[in-house]
């Protein structure tokens, strides 16, 4: 049966046993399209937007939900994101221009990354960016040398870290001491960079930002952290600093398998906006804007891949591999940090699981497996394999490893679809 806590809202299996998104026949878009496919769902990539706001502005009125455009954006996104009221995270000058190509208000938009360079931030300040998240003693020097050559006054947040274990994976681990990101507390790295920053004539800090990883699937690393955070920003007063704007980042998880029950938005919300005024109560600090970053945890369940089986290889008493037409290029996360996923066949949603299989896919590397030992029909070439909650990451991280093309997306809603990015040819491999 369909595990329909990893699908889209608008996911159905019709009378033809085929699997539906957004009111379209995945297998009629798999052959208009061709495969490896990815499927967004417009309404659930709305609907997760509204809730975000919802449950944390009926809490904390004075809230940004700022989308985190790494975990996939392009132009339709962001007009879908600006359209219902979110912010943006930026990461990259790619990112940022996706922004300003689609008429995004910059004063809505954050803008992160470890190394920003000298070309990325003059292009933000001349398109009048709201906030720069400023992570090391380098970017406090160049940001302010570029807005004074602009004769500008940026706005900035200081990235800290909390030396909070969020416990996730290893590489998507970022509040901790030993990171790459942020001015750690621990060390007085960060309460030396609020001095110098206030000293600055050029840049004007106003807040402060954490990030501690992702997927988070536990709301207690968020208060822990929040405490920390709001413990330090006390004693920053004597420098001329006021907290106005404080982020305790995103990392929201979501179900990738059919077993796991992350944290609701609404228990999110509750345990970041409780700790914020708890905190600021017990260290009398007046109560911040609060800036949320949530990115897979609204693109990624949006999003479903189809995918077309080929070669079928049987070792007997060990391992059934079954080939798809896409894989690792498409989708890095299983090679890269062993993440788990649901499979269905699309064009035979609710038949019986006859046996255990290993999808995997068509790049020249032993470790491209999307799914490994997973309970399916018995499939044959042709067969179409969708795997769901591929929207985040998947897109933004895909390559053209081995000259394969990246795969098209669309965007489905009540039937109807948009061509969103269209297929890479073998011309643009050369």
């Amino acid at each position: 049966m369909l595990p329909k806590n990893v699908f889209p809202i608008s996911t159905e299996v019709n009378s033809q046993n085929h699997l539906v998104i957004g009111g379209c026949d995945t297998t009629v878009l798999a052959k208009n399209f061709g495969t490896p496919l990815y499927v967004f769902d417009e309404i659930t990539v709305r609907q997760l937007s509204r809730d975000f706001i919802r449950e944390f502005r009926d809490l904390h009125p004075n809230t940004t939900v700022a989308y985190g455009s790494k975990a996939f954006t392009n132009k339709t996104i962001a007009r879908i994101l600006l359209e219902e009221g979110l912010g943006l995270d930026v990461v990259s000058g790619g990112e940022l221009s996706v922004v300003v190509h689609v008429g995004f208000p910059l004063q809505d938009v954050y803008f992160h990354g470890n190394n920003k360079t000298q070309v990325e931030l003059e292009y933000a300040l001349k398109h009048g960016i709201g906030r720069v998240v400023v992570d090391n003693f380098y970017e406090l020097e160049l940001l302010n040398n570029v807005a004074a050559t602009l004769d500008k006054v940026q706005d900035i947040l200081i990235r800290v870290s909390p030396n909070v274990d969020p416990h996730t994976h290893s590489h998507t681990t970022t509040g901790t001491l030993d990171s790459k990101f942020g001015f750690p507390i621990e060390t007085g790295q960060a309460e030396e960079a609020i001095r110098i920053a206030v000293e600055k004539s050029n840049i004007n800090p106003i807040g402060i930002h954490a990030h501690l990883g992702s997927p988070i699937f536990e709301t207690d690393p968020y208060s822990t952290a929040i405490g920390i955070l709001l413990n330090f920003a006390r004693d920053l007063t004597k420098y001329g600093f006021q907290l106005k704007e404080f982020s305790p980042g995103g990392g929201f998880a979501i179900a990738y398998t059919r077993d796991q029950e992350p944290p609701s938005i609404r228990q999110y919300a509750q345990s970041i906006v409780t700790a914020l005024i708890e905190n600021c109560t017990k260290f009398h600090l007046p109560t911040p804007k609060l800036i949320v970053e949530p990115g897979r945890s609204i693109i990624g369940p949006a999003g479903v891949a189809i995918y077309t089986v080929g070669a079928i290889k049987n070792i007997p008493n060990i391992r059934k591999y079954v080939s798809v037409d896409g894989g690792m290029g498409d989708n890095i996360r299983p090679a890269l940090y062993d993440s788990k996923y649901e499979a269905v066949v699309a064009n035979r949603v609710n038949d019986d699981p006859e046996e255990i299989v290993t999808i995997a896919g068509k790049f020249c590397e032993s470790g491209d497996i999307l799914v490994k030992d997973v309970a399916l029909p018995t499939l044959q070439h042709g067969d179409l394999i969708s795997i769901p909650a591929s929207g985040a990451y998947c897109p933004s991280m895909a390559s053209t490893y081995n000259l394969n093309p990246r795969p098209a997306i669309v965007l489905a809603n009540e039937g109807n679809t948009r061509l969103i990015r269209r297929r890479d040819t073998f011309e643009d491999m050369t």
